[in-house]
């Protein structure tokens, strides 16, 4: 496993604001950080894609009382972007109760609308760390040429093979061109799609660093 040099700037924000939203691409690891973080602490762990775990937090008491001192983590947050307020509340209370931070944990894609509403509701009691792909720095001077061929995203990076690593990239554009873009607001018509999809894997042989984490 690659330690992310990124761990220790989660772990000092949550020991400074009641929340953190960790945010960046999918497959980029959070989730991974995530739970290496969770392992510090007494946590849980909700996914907001399952409804048996959204589901869960339709009882009050489940954050109030059943995970009080627990760090939550929440994630894919971008599915519910009207929790938001309610998180607020939760923390407004337990600050009164003397728990000040280290409470939730939220992962998710980040958007223009996603940002918004969490600093418009949150402002103060949130702090924002970007995950980016894997780097020279965290892979090592000795890597510097698959990273440049494969990129830095890990499942790619550690692929067994290129033919392998390829295959997922492949998979990655098409899915991130498909269902993260609308979600972000960029509408690329179903007949386009195939274009952008060469294009990408194309710009990926040649400058893969680029290429998925955005600009």
């Amino acid at each position: 496993m690659i330690i992310r040099q990124i761990y220790e700037i989660v772990r000092e924000r949550l020991n400074l604001f009641p929340a953190v939203a960790l945010l960046g691409p999918r497959q980029v690891g959070k989730t991974t950080l995530a739970e290496i973080v969770a392992k510090e602490y007494s946590s849980v762990y909700l996914d907001l894609e399952k409804f048996e775990d959204v589901e869960k937090m339709s009882d009050p008491g489940y954050f109030l009382n059943i995970h009080r001192h627990k760090l939550v983590i929440l994630d894919e947050i971008q599915c519910i972007p009207n929790l938001f307020p309610l998180l607020r509340g939760i923390i407004d209370k337990g600050r009164k109760q003397g728990l000040r931070n280290s409470r939730f944990l939220l992962l998710g894609s980040a958007s223009g609308e996603l940002l918004r509403q969490s600093g418009e509701t949150l402002a103060g009691r949130i702090a924002y760390v970007e995950m980016s792909p894997l780097h020279l720095l965290e892979v090592g001077g000795q890597s510097v040429e698959t990273l440049w061929i494969r990129g830095g995203f890990p499942d790619s990076f550690l692929a067994k093979s290129e033919r392998k690593s390829i295959i997922w990239r492949d998979n990655f554009i098409l899915t991130y061109l498909e269902r993260d873009l609308p979600r972000l607001g960029a509408r690329v018509p179903v007949a386009t799609l195939p274009i952008f999809n060469i294009f990408a894997v194309s710009d990926l042989g040649q400058n893969p660093i680029w290429s998925i984490s955005g600009p």
